[in-house]
């Protein structure tokens, strides 16, 4: 996939066997510069150092996990692009895990055991489908809106809602 190929991916796994396989899908389909870390502070130092364009991360790593990761990236800290595409990886997709990860603010949730298609289903959706970023005093991200409630009746938030009127309950 041509898409692919100009890509600088950064994978983050600090299990060598996971990263050797991340690193061999993406390079499968088609990614020519594939970066590797075995936790967030080496991903944070290549990041600083190096133009990336996505990262595709472990959740749970020693000394720095990938929330953790991901909180410092969005807090714009050590230099690197606050606006990085993030695809957290785990091999625990609990809810709690899956909104630990939506809340630090990553991009999209990959669940292991990988495959090349789930993987490359979630690089095509943030390259294709970006979503808004999200700046507060509390959250830095990607949109965590994914649907419109259809029987939502509070105020209006967007910036595509008119002069932030309200719904008519």
């Amino acid at each position: 996939m041509s898409l692919l190929r100009s890509l600088n991916v950064l994978v983050v796994d600090d299990h060598d066997h996971m990263l050797a396989i991340a690193s061999t899908i993406l390079r499968g389909a088609g990614v020519r510069s594939v970066h590797e870390a075995s936790d967030g502070l080496a991903a944070l130092g290549i990041l600083g150092s190096k133009p990336i364009d996505l990262a595709l991360v472990d959740y749970n790593m020693f000394p720095l996990d990938g929330v953790e990761m991901t909180r410092r990236v969005r807090a714009g800290l050590d230099g690197v692009n606050t606006y990085l595409p993030i695809i957290m990886m785990s091999g625990h997709a609990e809810k709690s895990r899956i909104h630990a990860a939506r809340d630090a603010g990553v991009t999209e949730f990959l669940a292991k055991p990988l495959t090349a298609k789930a993987i490359i289903k979630r690089i095509k959706s943030v390259i294709l489908n970006p979503r808004p970023f999200v700046k507060t005093e509390t959250y830095c991200g990607p949109c965590r809106r994914r649907k419109e409630a259809a029987n939502y009746a509070g105020p209006l938030r967007r910036s595509a809602d008119a002069d932030g009127a309200f719904n008519a309950a």
